[in-house]
């Protein structure tokens, strides 16, 4: 199950992921401040359906937030219990958008939150299809393009994912997470991303960056976008070292938890170490005393300080496809 894996990836690694924040897509928004009773009733109907799904999520992520608390010691489910136990719990939400559709098939919205759920369990071709459809019934709605363009940045062709994204920032230009996505895209599909802007695969990495930035600014307190924007300059050549050190200790400064903060220590050692700032590298790896970064933290310091530096855009340093916006 797709999202089980990305859930069990944030709880491993302490990023947002495990908020829901991972997401594949955005689910729809109430369309309006009415109380349910003042609803038509294809609304109301589709915000019972919703309430499920996210009661449904809520639980799913406590489960996996407590099966990690008890795998730690030794106890808990395995991966297999936790997704046949998440399995269960979703099938009567999934139940409940079919049935909703056999009495309300053209409802837009309704296709756009069950393309998301659909992606979240992994039937991402089906997901696909809702989403064509929620767009085929509102061209208006940027989520239906951004759905589509993640759908399309994470299996191809890529050229309409970039042309999508530019879709939704066109009708939303307020939405940080569509200048996040874009980002990520252009970074993790450098090659297509220069032969769709027609330049060279170095130059996109600066397009990128400014994408980032421009979703910086309306969402300055992203943890995840942080450390993308940090992941982001390991691909950048020549380096700028100064922009990675600024870029992660902004990062460090939005960590949320004990795992993103040492996660970020472990980033800064390295980028400060190509900056000649040794001493200040070293500190930050004394600064990670997490367990399960033991052995990363000694292999960063034999690389970091019995050889030359040389910065990788991959080993633990990749921009994800996190492809995700919040709920």
């Amino acid at each position: 199950m797709k999202w089980l894996r990305l859930l069990l990836l944030g709880g491993v690694l302490g990023t947002h992921l495990a908020a829901a924040a991972s997401k594949p897509g955005e689910k729809a928004a109430p369309a309006s401040g009415l109380s349910p009773s003042k609803l038509n009733p294809a609304e109301a109907e589709f915000q019972r359906v919703m309430a499920l799904d996210d009661a449904a999520h809520k639980e799913i992520d406590k489960w996996i937030k407590e099966n990690g608390a008890f795998a730690r010691q030794g106890a808990g489910l395995s991966e297999a219990g936790l997704s046949l136990r998440i399995e269960q719990r979703l099938a009567p939400v999934k139940r409940a958008y079919e049935e909703f559709f056999q009495q309300h098939p053209n409802h837009a919205r309704g296709h756009l939150a069950y393309g998301s759920f659909l992606n979240d369990v992994g039937e991402e071709t089906q997901a696909r299809k809702h989403w064509e459809k929620a767009l085929e019934l509102d061209p208006t709605n940027p989520a239906a393009f951004n759905n589509l363009a993640n759908s399309y940045g994470q299996t191809g062709p890529v050229a309409r994912a970039f042309e999508l994204y530019a879709k939704a920032i066109e009708m939303n230009p307020r939405q940080a997470i569509y200048y996040h996505n874009l980002g990520s895209v252009i970074l993790l599909h450098r090659k297509e991303a220069a032969a769709h802007y027609r330049t060279s695969e170095q130059q996109v990495v600066p397009r990128a960056l400014e994408f980032y930035r421009l979703a910086q600014q309306l969402d300055p307190q992203n943890f995840q976008l942080a450390t993308d924007i940090g992941q982001a300059y390991y691909a950048l050549q020549p380096p700028d070292h100064n922009a990675a050190i600024l870029a992660w200790t902004r990062a460090l400064a939005l960590a949320r938890d004990e795992p993103g903060r040492e996660g970020t220590h472990l980033h800064l050692a390295r980028v400060k170490a190509a900056a000649g700032q040794l001493n200040e590298a070293r500190a930050h790896l004394n600064s990670v005393t997490n367990a399960t970064l033991a052995a990363v933290k000694d292999r960063l310091a034999r690389e970091l300080f019995q050889q030359p530096l040389q910065p990788r855009a991959t080993d633990d340093v990749r921009p994800r496809n996190l492809l995700t916006p919040p709920k």
